[in-house]
């Protein structure tokens, strides 16, 4: 069924050597036609070489940018391509992702059964097999700032809540902001609804791209393939990656708003309402 499909894919690059390899493999070993870009970051292109092996398949373009452009512009010269080209999916990839061939055919499949549905996340596990819980609500600023610095006791039963954990993260569901990890994206949701934000540096611009496509289209969680996420949390380790988290997620509030944000309510509400 879906190996007629135009599909293509990307990555940003920044400073990776290895762990990025079994990304870019277990895309290019999808059972159909596929494009992927990987879009370099990096303050040299001394990546170029360790890539190689890649670049000589004629499914591989790579692209350096002499900066480090962001996270979500540097995804937005492969979309753009995608576009182009007239792929009909794009898959967003995080370097520290690795599937088996199975996963994008079978999210091809369901999202060519469902029309409606633009934007689809996997189930996303650790790499001891534990649930990455990177389902979540539109987020209050309470949800991104106090449970970052309060202890996790303190936060839990809204950490419960925001995440969505007791859904049991075993069914398909609507899902109004997916992780930028991994992310299948329908051409159509794209021309509707825009490509990333480039305010975003990093942080930030998968809740503000989800949501936007979330208000035309569905986005959903799509548990009946995983995918494997290194999940980093730079944030967590570098003040320097604090500071541009920070400063990321203000600007997601100041674009739509702190307090009063009456569409993240009503949409919230609606998504809560499938489990009752």
């Amino acid at each position: 069924m879906t190996n007629h499909l135009l599909v293509s894919g990307s990555i940003v690059l920044y400073k990776n050597e290895e762990d990025v390899f079994q990304a870019i493999q277990s895309f290019l070993n999808t059972p159909f036609a596929v494009h992927f870009f990987l879009i370099d970051n990096s303050p040299t292109d001394a990546l170029r070489s360790r890539l190689q092996h890649f670049l000589s398949d004629n499914r591989v373009e790579y692209i350096y940018n002499n900066a480090n452009i962001g996270y979500g512009a540097a995804h937005n010269i492969a979309i753009r391509k995608s576009l182009a080209a007239g792929y009909k999916y794009h898959f967003i990839l995080n370097p520290d992702v690795v599937f088996t061939p199975d996963v994008i055919p079978a999210i091809c499949e369901y999202m060519e059964a469902n029309a409606d549905v633009g934007l689809v996340m996997p189930k996303i596990i650790y790499p001891n097999g534990d649930t990455q819980y990177l389902c979540k609500l539109l987020p209050t600023p309470v949800d991104l700032f106090v449970r970052r610095f309060l202890p996790g006791w303190l936060t839990q039963k809204r950490r419960d809540k925001f995440e969505l954990r007791t859904t049991g993260y075993n069914k398909t569901m609507e899902v109004p902001f997916l992780s930028g990890c991994f992310m299948a994206i329908r051409r159509e949701s794209i021309e509707q609804c825009g490509m990333f934000d480039e305010r975003f540096f990093m942080y930030g611009e998968d809740i503000d791209f989800s949501r936007r496509i979330n208000e035309q289209f569905k986005t959903i969680f799509y548990p009946h393939v995983s995918i494997m996420h290194g999940y980093e949390a730079a944030s967590y380790k570098s003040f320097k990656m604090l500071k541009i988290h920070t400063q990321n997620i203000i600007r997601y509030f100041n674009k739509w708003g702190w307090l009063f944000d009456k569409r993240r309510k009503q949409t919230n509400k609606r998504i809560l309402a499938q489990f009752k």
